[in-house]
């Protein structure tokens, strides 16, 4: 059963992967169907990613099945507009970062039902693999070694 609080407009969460960084924002529908959010209108069960759609952000069909195997998981389709703010890393890590985070907001709308779910498939795990500082006297690379003399 999801929580009923007042005035709650969105279930928000923070995703995280490598570099990037995603601000997931799962809007409650009322009679209406569309909310505004920054002077743009989301329909439910749309997916925007930097105010633009999700398609053209991930048009390949493999990361379409990714970020929305949550939502499949749960069975939320097309009950939430969502809204997401990614910035930082490559497009992997942003995808990534997106599904954990909206694992992470799903757990927030009802811990009872969803909770054991996403934790059984990995999705509310951070991956802790980060990119491994460069260090003293390798010249410019984490691990490269300095060349030897020749003779």
């Amino acid at each position: 059963m999801p929580r009923k609080t007042k005035a709650l407009q969105y279930y928000e969460a923070i995703g995280r992967r490598r570099e990037a960084i995603a601000r997931v924002r799962l809007y409650i529908m009322g009679k209406e169907k569309v909310v505004t959010v920054q002077s743009q209108k989301i329909r439910q069960g749309e997916i925007t990613i930097n105010k633009r759609p999700a398609e053209t952000m991930f048009s390949a069909a493999y990361e379409k099945e990714r970020y929305l195997q949550p939502l499949k998981l749960t069975n939320n389709l097309d009950r939430f507009a969502i809204s997401i703010t990614v910035r930082g890393g490559g497009h992997t890590g942003q995808l990534e970062a997106i599904i954990h985070g909206l694992a992470r907001a799903l757990n927030e709308v009802d811990r009872d039902a969803n909770r054991p779910v996403l934790k059984k498939n990995g999705l509310l795990t951070r991956d802790p693999r980060t990119r491994e500082r460069r260090m003293v006297g390798t010249g410019g690379k984490a691990r490269r070694q300095k060349q030897s003399p020749k003779r």
